[in-house]
């Protein structure tokens, strides 16, 4: 993926670490001319876990402005495999589309299969009614590092009306409580 981002000189936005795939792709970036820009928390870079080859990196206050700000301004989002982290943030971006607050493209590199059982859980969502079948378009999905571009390029532009679509009618329910 690195490579495929310096071919269309494209600047990486990330979360400023050092280990794991992120990690790899800052390093194999930084090494062959690529740009990269790392986003971190104080508390995160205090600890060390700031990429020590990063000459352009932001130090924000919190995870949720770290967030904001890797997010501000890029062109598209790729979820590559990962943690919880990872997930949290997808997650995050998917609602935020889903409520036209954000409407860059979303690909999803689904390396080795990683991502299966999530976009069939996406499946399910869909089919249980917890999401419109319209919002399964919030994402594409990518095989192939090679593919993500062509993705990027070609995915249809997101509404900021989006937000008329988000409820689904089935699923809104009413908590009642004792004494309500």
């Amino acid at each position: 993926m690195a490579r495929e981002l310096i071919k269309h000189e494209i600047t990486m936005v990330y979360g400023a670490g050092t280990v794991g795939i992120m990690g790899s792709m800052a390093d194999e970036m930084l090494q062959s001319g690529g740009k990269v820009k790392g986003v971190i928390p104080g508390f995160m870079h205090d600890m060390g876990w700031s990429h020590p080859g990063l000459n352009n990196i932001e130090i924000v206050e919190s995870m949720h402005q770290r967030k904001a700000y890797m997010v501000k301004n890029v062109d598209a989002i790729i979820a590559m495999p990962g943690g919880v982290g990872t997930l949290e943030e997808l997650l995050e971006l998917i609602t935020l589309k889903q409520l036209g607050q954000f409407l860059k493209p979303i690909i999803i590199l689904n390396t080795n299969n990683f991502y299966d059982p999530l976009i069939q859980h996406f499946k399910m969502m869909v089919d249980q009614h917890f999401m419109r079948p319209l919002h399964e378009k919030i994402w594409q999905v990518a095989s192939k590092p090679e593919e993500v571009i062509n993705l990027i390029k070609n995915e249809p532009e997101w509404s900021p009306d989006a937000i008329k679509y988000a409820a689904v009618e089935a699923n809104v329910g009413r908590i009642r409580t004792s004494g309500q």
